[in-house]
């Protein structure tokens, strides 16, 4: 029996009632796809830090997609690996604003969690030190969002004759311009 049906026995066995759906991808040997309801994600994440069966000691990343038609429009995926089985898996949920910190399990979250914070405006629940690290202090809004606009919402300059950092509204405004599309190679007819 080849590892990923091990642990698709394993997971199935042991931990069917925090399981949504499982994934197998035919071409990834040593990995696996689970599908979770958000309140049982921290359960779940120290469950498999701590199981001996599994020993997943290792959070490689936290991935966060932004799909705004949806009711739960965050896509949160945690990616974990076992050093001692040669094992990865990635655990999927889906929430709309907050979901369980699980920076008490790894250590390695607490920056990937204020960074998702930053960016997305996920809030963790239990996260000890839950500011922006990215954005300035005084930045509205969350820059990668889908919802929030290219250009954002203010312009920093610095000012030469205050010889201080100025804010200002964004203002858009654009002359009409004329193109000539010819080619200064071809001939004019």
């Amino acid at each position: 029996m080849s590892r990923k049906f091990y642990y698709v026995k394993l997971f199935v066995n042991l931990y069917k009632k925090f399981i949504s759906s499982l994934l197998l991808k035919k071409k990834e040997e040593n990995s696996l796809y689970l599908l979770i309801d958000p309140a049982n994600s921290y359960k779940l994440i120290s469950s498999l830090n701590l199981n001996s069966l599994t020993q997943f000691k290792l959070l490689n990343d936290i991935c966060v997609i932004d799909y705004p038609e949806k009711a739960d429009r965050f896509e949160i995926n945690y990616n974990l690996l076992s050093v001692k089985y040669n094992f990865r898996i990635f655990v999927k949920s889906y929430t709309s604003a907050y979901i369980s910190s699980v920076s008490g399990v790894y250590n390695s979250a607490n920056w990937i969690e204020r960074e998702c914070w930053d960016m997305f405006g996920i809030f963790f629940t239990n996260h000890p030190d839950l500011r922006r690290i990215l954005t300035d202090y005084g930045f509205e809004g969350f820059p990668l969002r889908k919802d929030f606009p290219l250009t954002g919402y203010i312009e920093i300059r610095y000012d030469d004759e205050k010889a201080n950092i100025v804010y200002e509204p964004l203002e858009m405004s654009q002359e009409y311009r004329l193109f000539n599309f010819t080619s200064p190679w071809e001939k004019i007819k």
